[in-house]
């Protein structure tokens, strides 16, 4: 089982509960230094070493390397949870088309070379491709065009693949999330990690990164289509289906008071 971005947040919480699970887990992201941190407290807890990966998913090569380790330390690769991203923010005048690429270097081609790279082995075992997308992929906001826009792709692609995906008994879960605790808020523009950043949104509003793992988890495990975590992201989703007038009278409302932007704050998970 291979887990993209699994160095903090979300990937990380979804590969310490597979372990506790009993998987045999790839953790791959670029920081290894916390992959080690995470692979150490896995054993500590009696289960088995995960390997550790490190793996850019805006490099071809990184993800067929670690593809190519799962398979010849393990066996196989029956699962594969594309998790990696982040999030640009910030006014139309403010970005740049460097900026978008940025985002959909990671946010799209990073899934789609996780799929390419993990997709003939997840065919011969039968196995489940899941896609950490988000509810900005559904509703999008003003100030954060390039994470939307990155995140709608990623639902159009699994909309488009998961019945092609069928034919060969593969299965893809898209888990589409609000507001999780992590780190993607803490991530400037430029994919560079603040540590000391605080998050720009209330606490109350967060789900706690252990409830929507588990969730999360559910959800691949019964091979659904789409999972829409945490209950604002459902509202959002149902606003944005039935009543999309009421979100976009709220836009207007907030680019109209927003006199700047601040990079460092971020749309959604």
């Amino acid at each position: 089982m291979l887990v993209t971005g699994a160095s903090s947040g979300i990937g990380e919480e979804l590969a310490w509960q597979l372990s506790q699970a009993g998987a045999k887990l790839t953790l791959s992201a670029r920081r290894t230094e916390l992959l080690e941190n995470l692979a150490q407290r896995i054993t500590a807890s009696g289960k088995p070493r995960p390997l550790v990966v490190q793996c850019d998913v805006t490099q071809d090569r990184d993800l067929q390397k670690a593809v190519a380790e799962t398979v010849r330390q393990r066996g196989k690769l029956d699962v594969a949870i594309a998790n990696a991203g982040f999030g640009v923010v910030g006014p139309l005048k403010q970005l740049s088309l460097e900026d978008y690429r940025r985002q959909f270097e990671t946010n799209v081609f990073g899934v789609l070379r996780t799929i390419y790279a993990a997709l003939p082995e997840i065919e011969k075992n039968k196995g489940n491709i899941a896609i950490v997308g988000s509810v900005s992929g559904w509703a999008s906001s003003p100030g954060a065009s390039p994470y939307a826009m990155s995140k709608f792709a990623v639902r159009a692609l699994a909309n488009s693949v998961t019945p092609e995906l069928r034919l060969s008994a593969v299965k893809v879960t898209l888990i589409s999330p609000g507001f999780v605790a992590s780190d993607i808020r803490r991530v400037d523009n430029q994919g560079i990690f603040h540590e000391h950043a605080k998050d720009p949104i209330p606490s109350w509003l967060v789900m706690p990164a252990e409830k929507a793992a588990r969730q999360m988890l559910r959800a691949i495990a019964r091979g659904k289509r789409e999972a829409i975590i945490t209950g604002h992201g459902k509202a959002l989703v149902f606003l944005e289906r039935f009543m999309p007038w009421v979100l976009r009278a709220v836009g207007r409302k907030v680019a109209a008071g927003r006199g700047g932007y601040r990079q460092e704050a971020k749309s959604g998970d």
